[in-house]
């Protein structure tokens, strides 16, 4: 391709400007690894190369997040703590599943797990509305809200891109909480989800280092950009939004881009 043969300055600016068009797609619902991951692929680095430099690149996207979203983070931070450690065995799989097993098989679902997830959450209003008088705190919805999550990270370690989709599909059905407060706590799995990863990747080796710089600052920029924004829309928007780059996504991943 074209981007292959660029000279390493322009490719650096490349990388950066994906980084915060990424950033911005995570704050907003998720999403931004279908920014930096092709744009990677473009420039000539090989696909599990790119997979992993990109799930450590975006880590700073979700910094914005937890930042902007620290008001509606402060009455949650019990149900944080009790989930933060199946974000950290979940992804921790999810990174073995990538790196010991078979991508191509996992990648055939896809997908049908960010298609379905899109659905979840578009009718999360529905069926939280049905769900009220269950109490969140135990039982079904709790057990459900755990399996969710764990699954999720597994996803997000091996994979990533649409993370944040799922997350929110399974925070909205399990949680009775205003979108605003299930972007915040979305941003916090994530960054936990990413970090994980990240260590692993970096422990393991072969990034693409130019690559992940430039990611790491373009996210950065992006996410906090992202975050200002989300935070000036209307409940409806924002849930217009993740339904739309959800749907995105799907369709992405099924034509095999």
């Amino acid at each position: 391709m074209f981007a292959t043969s660029l000279p390493l300055g322009w490719r650096l600016i490349i990388f950066l400007v994906a980084g915060i068009a990424g950033g911005i797609a995570n704050g907003i619902a998720g999403g931004g690894t279908f920014i930096t991951f092709p744009t990677l692929l473009a420039t000539g680095i090989p696909a599990l190369q790119a997979n992993v430099s990109t799930s450590v690149g975006v880590v700073p996207s979700y910094v914005g997040g937890i930042r902007g979203f620290r008001f509606e983070l402060s009455g949650h931070r019990v149900l944080i703590r009790s989930l933060a450690p199946s974000c950290v065995l979940g992804s921790a799989l999810g990174c073995a599943l990538l790196l010991l097993g078979s991508p191509h098989t996992f990648r055939v679902v896809v997908p049908w797990l960010i298609g379905a997830a899109t659905i979840l959450f578009a009718l999360a209003p529905l069926i939280t509305k049905r769900l009220a008088h269950i109490d969140h705190t135990r039982g079904p919805r709790r057990w459900a809200l755990f399996a969710g999550i764990f699954l999720a990270s597994i996803y997000g370690g091996y994979f990533g891109a649409g993370l944040g989709i799922l997350l929110l599909a399974v925070l909205a059905v399990t949680l009775p909480f205003e979108i605003h407060e299930l972007q915040g706590i979305r941003s916090v799995f994530s960054t936990i989800i990413n970090v994980i990863a990240a260590i692993i990747f970096i422990i393991r080796g072969h990034l693409a280092v130019d690559a992940v710089y430039m990611l790491l600052i373009g996210t950065l920029i992006g996410g906090w950009l992202g975050t200002i924004f989300i935070k000036h829309l209307s409940a409806t928007v924002v849930r217009t939004l993740v339904i739309i780059t959800g749907t995105v996504t799907t369709v992405y991943l099924a034509l095999g881009k």
